[in-house]
């Protein structure tokens, strides 16, 4: 293609993640051929999906260009830009990724300063039309997924029951504290591998899925049903109470595996010491609450740590520990949102009458109409 043609183009850029630990790219090569139908030109920079096993070749295979990706109009990433990432970005560029719209404000005020278009992927309205953009979903449900093999892995006793010459093993106990999709992933994957499973959370309606999961619903009695999909934040009394009757509860368990969020808030503690102190002795908890502080009051974001026997584990962005899959849902869910940003002559059209284009512009929308 002449240089000429290749100006008229407009252009989206793939970025490599500094953040320490992502194996993560937000476009892989089998969606790189979607972009092009749509007269698009896409550059990848050099290395950027060597942690999800994607070689440059498999880009350039797939029609897109290695370069300089950064003075893009769109950019498309995975995590926040660094303030020096974000001097690499081109005023009035487009930006998509998970940019942390209610953990951090100081980050958007730079992407407004910068003069950028920003558009958050976990800002994208939870509605119907919009569920192939869900990439809090995508990755929550890796997240449940790993979250129980690493349990299984930790926890000195079998998963499943076992019938042998030297006697029957009884099946793990696992409880899943909150039913969104990493917890009901979390469940059904406790399930495949034979342990006798239990979900709680504050929304009773959930109870239907937990139950066709195979597992048990724990009922405390407690309610908080909240907007999108999420549940709302108790008050002082119904945390007291939940509190009492969930650590009660806890100690009957082998495993448990906590996914509860309150959407800009620190997470609600759900495992209290005593309740640790009361779990069988080899007992684990998997907290994926810790990058908001934690589900468990034992935990230590990040890290594992045994306490009374029981061994608390804290892994954060499991999903890049699964990069290949991981990388290929949330690309499917960038390349859904590009397409309702870009027209299909391939101009890039800001349409913020429509609620998932206004939903998602976390920056940049004043002046932005076209």
């Amino acid at each position: 293609m002449a240089d000429s043609e290749q100006s008229q183009q407009l252009t989206v850029g793939v970025v490599a993640e500094s953040r320490p630990g992502e194996r993560r790219v937000a476009m892989v090569p089998k969606l790189v051929g979607r972009l092009v139908q749509r007269g698009l030109r896409v550059v990848v920079e050099p290395g950027a999906g060597s942690g999800a096993h994607l070689s440059d070749d498999a880009y350039t295979q797939a029609g897109a260009e290695l370069g300089d990706a950064w003075g893009a109009p769109i950019v498309v990433k995975v995590n926040p830009p660094s303030t020096a990432e974000v001097a690499k970005l081109s005023r009035g560029a487009v930006l998509v990724g998970f940019l942390d719209p209610r953990g951090n404000p100081e980050g958007l005020a730079k992407l407004e300063e910068a003069g950028l278009r920003a558009f958050a992927m976990e800002a994208v309205p939870r509605i119907s039309r919009a569920q192939a953009m869900d990439a809090l979903s995508s990755q929550a449900s890796i997240g449940g997924y790993r979250a129980v093999l690493l349990a299984a892995q930790k926890l000195p006793r079998f998963f499943p029951m076992l019938t042998t010459a030297a006697g029957t093993v009884p099946p793990a106990k696992v409880l899943v504290l909150g039913a969104g999709v990493a917890g009901l992933q979390a469940l059904a994957t406790a399930k495949r591998l034979g342990a006798q499973t239990t979900g709680y959370d504050v929304r009773p309606e959930v109870g239907e899925q937990v139950k066709s999961l195979g597992a048990q619903f724990l009922d405390l009695g407690i309610e908080a049903v909240g907007e999108g999909g999420y549940a709302r934040e108790l008050t002082a009394e119904e945390r007291e109470e939940q509190q009492r009757r969930l650590t009660e509860a806890i100690t009957k368990f082998d495993v448990v595996i906590t996914t509860a969020l309150v959407p800009g808030r620190k997470a609600p503690t759900l495992v209290t010491a005593d309740a640790v102190k009361g779990m069988p002795a080899g007992s684990v908890v998997v907290d994926l609450a810790g990058e908001t502080g934690g589900n468990c009051e034992l935990t230590k974001p990040g890290e594992d740590v045994v306490e009374h026997d029981v061994t608390i584990s804290s892994p954060l962005n499991l999903p890049a520990e699964m990069p290949s899959h991981a990388s290929e849902l949330y690309a499917r869910n960038v390349t859904e949102l590009l397409e309702l940003l870009v027209t299909k002559d391939g101009e890039l059209k800001l349409d913020f009458e429509d609620e998932i284009v206004a939903g998602a512009c976390v920056a940049g929308r004043e002046g932005s109409a076209s």
